[in-house]
């Protein structure tokens, strides 16, 4: 029996990747020293992976920012914006990628959206009616040919068209179907400029394929894949799917000529039953994927080795396989050094998954595995108790949640009332998302406290100067409502993880989010609980600075869950309720401290709705809205909550967060074509809304006449009572005299706008 994967970490063990683009954006690196890291770090991941016995290993899947806008710049689907500043090739995928402000123009990046139900971010490609698609990149062919330079035979990977046209921004008036022909006249001169090398198996991931399906997506589908398959003599495809089940399409997916058909194993609800019921072609290799790549925790090899041999026993030519690329969890646990062995035991990330394909294979291929150490020791790990994971108290406390909990009284046209008259802010009030930008010294500050270097005290007093230095910032720029900037925080969710019981924490468990962006998602060991105050000093003080409000910055109980590795002891309802109740805790503690705006941020509330819609209520929304407004119900008429929510796609679930029941939400706009505003007005959305006025990942100053212009845009659909004025994330990520200047200019925009007589 064969292995496989899907994908690997791309940034490197220890983020190498990541610290060499920030330097080469810095200008501190040349372009062939970026070039040099990146081909170590490739060269280290294929020799990982052929020593740890894989037997198809990927190339391809390595990207200095995101694999689909790879594929889209191998096939010229370059707006025309960015080849018009006449950079380097490298330096225009950069500029689509963060935007570009400087001797050779001024541009916006691509818009960025959450890929399908995960915590990475994926640019958006854009078409323009002009454009030719065709083959004209060559990173493909250069990785496979490095790596054969090495002695190993890898199997390309690269988006598959059909996900590729389904994920495409068609900017003109050409939509889909005036792109499908050229489209597939690229892929097939990629077939047969493989057929031209050493290459065997080619993968084609079509992930799009575990959405809902219409009858003309599947014709589409067929039509492509009926072309491109007569086109592949004797290389082998493989066409690779993940996040969900093929429900729709199996038969046809089953009965086109591919080589391989890659399944998931761990989030296809129906694969199982779609094989038993329809079968596997005896011609094909299913690619099982089977060792969960989204998650860290352990293999079970009781429940994996079974449904292998079920499948041997049907005859069916397999190859074991990850459920999905594992650029979705951190590299190795080698790098842990802190976290007991009692906790280690149980998890499994990247090359740790490698060894879980390794043993399963060379079980699989016993006549009784029940005997091998390799089972033995599995099995004993999952028979076993975990420590320190129970906690009575919590249980009880979830038991006794009532339906009363969820509802916030009086209702929000009153609340809207009161808090008009308590506040009395101005039309376009202005405000930030939370953070500000978190510099070198703030980093050295939170750094030596964590090592002992310096004491509590002098980590506090530290905080305490930039908080006042931040308050004072916000006042001479002119924003209506403040913030503390978050100096005590690291990761938003990190940051509240830490703090609360439940849950464990990793060294050097990075994994990346979007370009250089890498996080540490914290790991829910156990039952949540919040044993004490978080953030209600630094509020409280901060608030002692100003007579403007001061809103106090929490992560809503959705996103915490959804940003953590969670348990799979216990349904992720109940493991969110838990934290939910933390944050309850946290919010009516800082309301009694008089801190009346509270922003409750569930930026990852869209990331986990589940790819087909028949399952979006009963598997997901019924529980997660109800969990937010468990966090809110019992604050007063005149606290004002607000939420926000980052790069995701909101429109077809605006009710849902219209019952969030928040006062005000501030969501991510300035990537996007402001489609989501035409849904607001037309499911007549109550809450206050703050659409991201200019977007914070680009390093650029908006002008005011741009930021007038958005506004001016959002006024058209959202009446100017309701809509607030604010960037699209906060600014953590920015350096001060960008971020001053971007918020100076749109308090400006702000102002100006007010003065407009018609209003």
């Amino acid at each position: 029996m064969l292995t496989s994967i899907i994908g690997f970490p791309r940034v490197g063990n220890l983020r190498e990747l990541k610290f060499a683009t920030e330097k080469y954006f810095k200008h501190q690196i040349s372009q062939e020293r970026l070039q040099t890291v990146a081909k170590e770090i490739r060269e280290k991941q294929w020799r990982l992976l052929k020593e740890n016995g894989i037997d198809l290993i990927p190339s391809n899947d390595f990207s200095f920012y995101d694999t689909l806008l790879d594929s889209a710049a191998l096939f010229n689907i370059i707006p025309s914006r960015y080849k018009e500043l006449n950079l380097s090739d490298l330096d225009t995928y950069f500029a689509m990628s963060r935007g570009y402000q400087g001797d050779h123009g001024d541009v916006r990046a691509l818009a960025m959206k959450k890929w399908f139900n995960t915590n990475y971010h994926y640019m958006v490609p854009e078409i323009e009616d002009d454009t030719e698609i065709k083959l004209t990149g060559t990173k493909l062919f250069d990785e496979f040919h490095e790596a054969l330079h090495l002695g190993i035979l890898t199997k390309p990977v690269i988006t598959g068209p059909f996900t590729l046209l389904k994920l495409i921004r068609y900017t003109g008036e050409k939509q889909l179907p005036d792109f499908v022909e050229p489209m597939i006249h690229a892929y097939e001169d990629l077939i047969s400029k493989a057929q031209g090398t050493e290459i065997s198996w080619i993968q084609f991931d079509e992930p799009y394929l575990v959405h809902d399906l219409s009858s003309d997506d599947i014709a589409l589908f067929k039509k492509i894949y009926t072309l491109l398959l007569a086109k592949k003599g004797i290389l082998k495809v493989l066409v690779q799917t993940y996040f969900g089940d093929v429900r729709d399409i199996y038969h046809e997916l089953t009965s086109l000529d591919f080589d391989g058909i890659g399944l998931d194993f761990i989030e296809g609800k129906e694969t199982k039953s779609l094989i038993k019921k329809e079968g596997f072609p005896k011609n094909k290799l299913l690619f099982v994927g089977i060792v969960n790549g989204k998650n860290i925790w352990k293999n079970h090899y009781g429940d994996s080795l079974a449904t292998i041999t079920w499948l041997k026993n049907s005859e069916i030519s397999t190859v074991i396989n990850t459920s999905c690329s594992l650029l979705h969890v951190p590299y190795t646990l080698k790098n842990e050094t802190k976290l007991d062995a009692d906790y280690t035991k149980h998890f499994a990330f990247a090359e740790e998954k490698l060894e879980e394909l390794n043993e399963l294979k060379i079980l699989s291929d016993l006549d009784s595995y029940e005997t091998h150490p390799a089972f033995i020791k599995n099995l004993e790990l999952f028979s076993s108790k975990r420590k320190n994971s129970y906690d009575p108290e919590v249980s009880k406390r979830v038991s006794e949640i009532t339906d009363q909990d969820f509802t916030r009284l009086p209702d929000f046209f009153e609340r809207e009332k009161i808090q008009k008259d308590v506040f009395k802010l101005p039309l376009l009030s202005t405000t930030t998302i939370g953070s500000f930008p978190q510099t070198l010294d703030v980093k050295t500050n939170r750094s030596a406290f964590r090592k002992g270097e310096i004491s509590e005290s002098e980590y506090v007093d530290f905080n305490r100067k930039k908080i006042a230095e931040c308050v004072k910032l916000q006042e001479e720029i002119g924003l209506d409502v403040l913030v503390h900037g978050e100096y005590e925080r690291n990761d938003m969710v990190e940051y509240f993880g830490q703090q609360l019981n439940g849950y464990l924490f990793t060294e050097k468990a990075w994994v990346q989010s979007y370009g250089t962006r890498c996080v540490k998602p914290p790991i829910i060991w156990g039952d949540v609980s919040r044993p004490e105050p978080m953030t209600v000093s630094w509020s409280v003080y901060a608030q002692s600075l100003t007579d403007h409000p001061m809103k106090g910055m929490l992560t809503g109980p959705v996103t915490i869950l959804n940003w953590s590795f969670p348990r799979e002891d216990i349904s992720v309802k109940e493991s969110t309720y838990q934290i939910a109740l933390a944050i309850r805790d946290e919010v009516l503690d800082l309301e009694a401290n008089g801190i009346h705006i509270i922003q409750i941020d569930e930026a990852a509330l869209r990331e986990k709705l589940p790819l087909r819609k028949s399952d979006w209520y009963c598997e997901y929304l019924d529980w997660a809205i109800p969990a937010f407004r468990l966090v809110h119900s019992k604050v007063k008429p005149e606290t004002q909550i607000h939420t926000h929510m980052c790069y995701s796609e909101f429109t077809d679930i605006i009710p849902a967060i219209d019952d969030m029941d928040a006062d005000v939400i501030t969501f991510e706009a300035s990537r996007s074509d402001l489609l989501i505003l035409d849904s607001l007005k037309e499911n007549h959305f109550k809450t206050e809304v703050g659409p991201g006025v200019y977007d914070i990942h680009s390093p650029r100053v908006p002008s005011v006449e741009e930021i007038k212009t958005a506004l001016n845009k959002m006024l058209d659909k959202i009446e100017i009572e309701k809509l607030w004025v604010n960037p699209d994330c906060g600014l953590k990520t920015r350096g001060n005299e960008e971020t001053t200047a971007s918020l100076k200019n749109l308090v400006a925009a702000a102002k100006e706008l007010r003065e407009v007589k018609d209003f």
